[in-house]
């Protein structure tokens, strides 16, 4: 190993000398004449690496005074979120054990986009914890609860595709909690993962239900009633609206047991199926817990599903926006996970996000 030497004791180092006086008290002239202007050079360079780490987001002139009135776009390339696409990486606890990987070419796909991928994290499969590695809006984009909202992108099951019935979800959307609020609530919309097929799950403060087999229902739901799970110890109520091409009712987790009228379900189409390769989704988001909700559901320009009725949460400790994000969430496991996204859209209108087929008259 090399070793410095030491610094050597002399007038010209130290000014242990006359000479070296003089020469210290002109070094301090000159520091203290050039002082001030060092500090305003070292705030600009600062400055100006800082400008260079953090992209700035849009100008506030160029944004609506309504954020849900936001358009919004990520071709999710490039290496790096885009300002204009209003998107993150959250860095938290749950996350730190996720990867984010950009590509110009996904292996096996022949497109470009966004790899997530989630890795083994918690202690034990019946640790009571989660592993993610989601995407996130930012915060400054976020839409108002109860305003509609569109969205588009794409997304491609990576193998190896979950067969199990395990908790996946691949998109969410949600309603703020105030970080003071005690308990969770479910998103009122999901894009999740039964045993390998896909499919689409609302929720809702709990609402009325009645058991299919029951004396209400004996024979099964009633034209355009949703199958449910109901969770009174949460108070909430989860629906299954859309699901994956070949699956029938019967073929639906049971735990999806029951019928709810207070939430309608026209089912237009079947969910393409998960190992299709890229699925281009159109989802419109409003949510309304009072029974005023509406979500539509496109995939690959087909229309899927309209679903009307009770959708989403109210009650104290919940905030006044919705939010989106997307990425594999799942209970723990012992295998890594990856999905893969790309072209992200927002807007308020179906026509700012559609890549085809038609939109649904509003």
């Amino acid at each position: 190993m090399r070793r410095l030497a030491p610094r050597r004791r002399g007038t010209t180092v130290f000014a242990e000398g006359v000479m070296g006086r003089e020469r210290l008290n002109r070094l301090d002239l000159l520091l203290r004449v050039a002082r001030p202007a060092l500090a305003v050079c070292a705030l600009a360079l600062g400055a100006l690496a800082l400008s260079t780490l953090v992209p700035s987001p849009p100008a506030l002139a160029d944004r609506p005074a309504d954020p849900s009135r936001l358009v919004l776009s990520d071709s999710l390339r490039g290496g790096g979120f885009a300002t204009e696409g209003g998107l993150f990486y959250k860095e938290n606890a749950e996350q730190s054990a996720g990867r984010v990987d950009f590509q110009e070419r996904l292996a096996r796909t022949d497109r470009g986009g966004l790899t997530l991928t989630v890795f083994p994290s918690c202690r034990s499969p019946a640790a009571a914890c989660s592993e993610r590695a989601e995407v996130w809006e930012r915060p400054d984009v976020l839409a108002p609860y109860d305003r509609p909202v569109w969205y588009g992108f794409s997304m491609h099951m990576d193998d190896p595709l979950p067969q199990d019935d395990g908790r996946y979800v691949m998109a969410q959307w949600k309603r703020e909690i105030l970080p003071e609020t005690d308990g969770d609530y479910s998103p009122f919309l999901a894009l999740r993962l039964y045993g390998g097929r896909l499919g689409f799950t609302v929720e809702t403060d709990l609402v009325e239900a009645f058991p299919v087999g029951g004396p209400q229902r004996p024979t099964g739901c009633r034209d355009g009633e949703a199958r449910v799970l109901s969770r009174p110890t949460v108070r909430q109520t989860r629906a299954l609206v859309a699901i994956e091409s070949g699956t029938s009712p019967a073929n639906y987790p049971a735990y999806f047991d029951s019928c709810a009228p207070g939430i309608a379900v026209t089912r237009h189409a079947d969910l393409p199926t998960a190992q299709r390769g890229w699925i281009d989704f159109v989802v419109r988001s409003q949510p309304g817990p009072d029974g005023d909700g509406h979500v539509e559901i496109i995939a690959n320009g087909v229309r899927i599903a309209t679903i009307r009725g009770h959708i989403g949460h109210r009650g104290p400790g919940l905030d006044r926006n919705q939010y989106f994000k997307f990425g594999p969430y799942r209970a723990p496991n012992h295998m890594p996970w990856s999905v893969s996204y790309g072209d992200f859209r927002r807007g308020p209108r179906c026509a700012d996000v559609i890549r085809g087929g038609q939109c649904p008259a509003e």
